[in-house]
């Protein structure tokens, strides 16, 4: 007997089955390569989008909470005018609104002297912050300035991961309280701005993220509150 002719080669079936077997696999395991792919820059998405509204949170915080800010005590109705009226342009003509120019529930303008050389004449010490609710964003603007966006984007820029969304949700991004925590009324505003001693803060957004259990894109609300204890002493 020929020992050669025991040793059978692989049929065509074979071969094909074990193709298609070698497919099925490399399908499987591109397929699980490309959602982990995906899943990772969700992730990243999803933590980006937290940096980005809690900075923007935290500046805005910082820089409203230095309202009224006047260390060196100077009279509002002094020679030059220190607190100016909201267009930077002079005199304010309501001096007891002190270092607040403009309160609305999606507008503020603050001032303040953080140079300490009792002027407001800084590069940073008149800002005003802004909903704009048709494109979605939060603007900041100093010394009456052109507004830029401190978060979100307008529409048709690309890569939009945050859209801030308070408007959608119907929820004003500042609220204001007097001394004993009651809340201001937007209808007594401006003529309240001189009680106010506390604003929150809210931002609500949404990411390019899609949760799972709605599948739509994810939305937050990220809020502070800010204690303006040079509004309630200075000049």
């Amino acid at each position: 007997m020929n020992p050669i002719k025991n040793h059978r080669g692989f049929t065509l079936v074979e071969i094909i089955f074990a193709m298609a077997t070698g497919v099925i696999v490399m399908a499987a395991i591109y397929m699980a390569v490309m959602t982990a792919q995906r899943s990772s820059v969700r992730i990243e998405q999803r933590i980006s989008a937290t940096q980005d509204v809690r900075a923007s949170l935290e500046v805005m915080s910082m820089e409203i909470g230095m309202a009224s800010f006047n260390p060196l005590f100077v009279p509002a109705l002094s020679i030059p005018p220190f607190w100016r009226d909201q267009n930077c342009s002079g005199t304010s003509a309501d001096p007891a609104n002190r270092g607040i120019r403009g309160a609305t529930p999606n507008a503020i303008t603050v001032e303040m002297d953080i140079d300490e050389n009792g002027a407001l004449d800084g590069p940073n010490e008149v800002i005003a912050y802004a909903y704009d609710a048709a494109n979605r964003q939060i603007t900041r603007a100093t010394n009456c300035g052109a507004a830029q966006s401190i978060l979100g984007q307008a529409a048709g820029t690309p890569q939009r991961i945050v859209r801030v969304i308070n408007g959608d949700l119907n929820i004003p991004v500042f609220r204001y309280f007097d001394g004993l925590g009651v809340e201001i009324p937007a209808a007594n505003l401006p003529g309240a701005i001189p009680n106010i001693r506390r604003i929150e803060i809210a931002l609500a957004v949404e990411t390019e993220y899609i949760d799972p259990a709605t599948q739509q894109p994810q939305r937050v609300v990220y809020s502070n509150g800010v204690i303006l204890r040079n509004h309630a002493f200075s000049l």
